[in-house]
């Protein structure tokens, strides 16, 4: 009995494993494949009502390369605030496993729940990182690459 279960759980675990990976993969790619539809009935809506088409937009569909959109001192601000949301999420992570693993041991708690806060050091201090640039540049003329 002991053996079937143990098949059942490695296999279980490796198509666990895979389907993260493909799902890794593939659903970027689908999400490209749909925006670049969208743009293209945009294009064909546009061009339909006399509308003006960026040459620039052209040539990056032709390239196959997605626009880019211009530095805004609100999108380091965006980001700053997300990654910084994310650290904080991870530092709570941290703590409510340090508190849950008090009841196992005191160095399983620690060890779990520093290395989760920890870990979410990374994400904050990058977005204390967007926003002191956002802070240094909001003031900045117009779009910038």
């Amino acid at each position: 009995m002991h053996q079937i279960v143990s098949d059942i759980t490695g296999v279980l675990v490796t198509m666990v494993f895979w389907g993260f990976v493909a799902s890794v993969v593939l659903v970027p790619l689908y999400l490209r494949y749909r925006d670049r539809g969208r743009l293209h009935e945009t294009l064909r809506i546009a061009y339909e009502k006399g509308q003006p088409v960026p040459p620039e937009l052209i040539e990056a569909l032709k390239s196959g390369i997605t626009p880019v959109r211009p530095w805004t001192p609100e999108s380091d601000l965006r980001r700053a605030l997300v990654l910084i949301g994310v650290g904080l999420g991870l530092a709570g992570l941290g703590y409510g496993l340090w508190y849950g693993l008090m009841s196992v041991g005191n160095i399983p708690a620690y060890i779990t729940g520093g290395c989760v806060a920890g870990a979410g050091a990374i994400p904050g201090l990058i977005g204390v990182a967007y926003l002191i640039l956002w802070a240094t540049r909001r003031n900045a003329p117009g779009p910038q690459a």
